[in-house]
């Protein structure tokens, strides 16, 4: 949803289902790779192959992963605040892990926030890039003029898309707020698993608040989807709500509904758009 604002923002002709794709495929290799690494590029890739220039794909990624990280702080600080008895009850023994969380998130989204405020800074750093790679034989010095004229393209691209959406920032306020539904609705899974398990005396900001912290000390980790920190986050927190015999079963329907379900749908997804994309290739080969 939010890809697809973004693009019709941008006046770029995308259907919602192709936008869907970019989203699946972005999951799938965000949910396989160290601190979600992999997703963006991955959707660039096959934004660019259904025409849509890298400047433009660059931008839009670069605004949802601000807006994803930043609404997490945001979320959690405010809750925090709010409901600091839960807190201290609940999530005193990861402290430090929360701690830690935070400040590689504030470092991230500094260095995203100066990217995407200064474009001109970004370009700089692409050319002393491709420089550093020529002299390291990466790259062949006869590729080097090639290679900078096309990432000066693909700046001056970006640049043009960043300036329109400062001038327009309704445009970030949406997508931030189309952010903080989407995670608040994974969040809610946990509640929701508790709620049909017939539980009660923990409410719904009780249990946001501690799922969003446990986003805050995992998701920067260098582990593939956070795995077994994540478990390990959770079975530490919610052992003393759910109890013994529960915590597990509704750490497996929990993490298997905002976690699992949609790696095995992007998988499918990934797997489907790559067949379809063999399959193209190879009819404009014959052709």
């Amino acid at each position: 949803m939010i890809i697809h604002y973004m693009l019709r923002v941008l006046e770029q002709k995308i259907s919602f289902f192709k936008c869907l794709k970019y989203s699946f495929i972005g999951f799938f290799f965000s949910y396989i790779t160290p601190s979600s690494t992999g997703g963006q590029p991955m959707q660039m890739y096959h934004m660019k192959k259904d025409k849509i220039k890298i400047g433009y794909s660059t931008l839009i990624m670069l605004l949802i992963t601000i807006a994803y990280k930043s609404v997490l702080i945001i979320m959690a600080l405010g809750f925090m605040m709010f409901n600091f008895g839960t807190v201290v009850k609940y999530s005193a023994d990861m402290k430090w892990l929360i701690v830690l969380g935070f400040v590689l998130n504030l470092f991230f989204i500094a260095l995203l926030l100066l990217v995407f405020i200064k474009p001109i800074w970004a370009r700089a750093l692409g050319i002393k890039t491709v420089g550093l790679l020529v002299k390291m034989k990466i790259m062949k010095k006869k590729n080097k003029d090639k290679y900078t004229e096309k990432l000066i393209r693909i700046c001056d691209t970006y640049a043009m898309g960043a300036d329109y959406i400062k001038k327009n920032l309704s445009v970030v306020f949406n997508v931030f707020v189309l952010t903080a539904i989407q995670r608040t609705f994974l969040f809610s899974i946990t509640w929701i698993v508790y709620k049909a398990y017939g539980l009660s005396g923990m409410s719904f900001m009780d249990m946001l608040t501690l799922q969003i912290l446990i986003a805050v000390a995992v998701e920067m980790l260098p582990l593939p989807g956070a795995a077994g920190i994540s478990e390990g986050c959770f079975l530490l927190t919610f052992t003393g709500i759910f109890g013994n015999d529960l915590v597990k079963p509704a750490l497996l329907i929990s993490r298997g509904l905002n976690f699992y379900l949609i790696l095995l749908i992007g998988a499918v997804v990934t797997f489907t758009v790559h067949i379809i994309n063999i399959r193209k290739e190879k009819r404009t080969t014959i052709q």
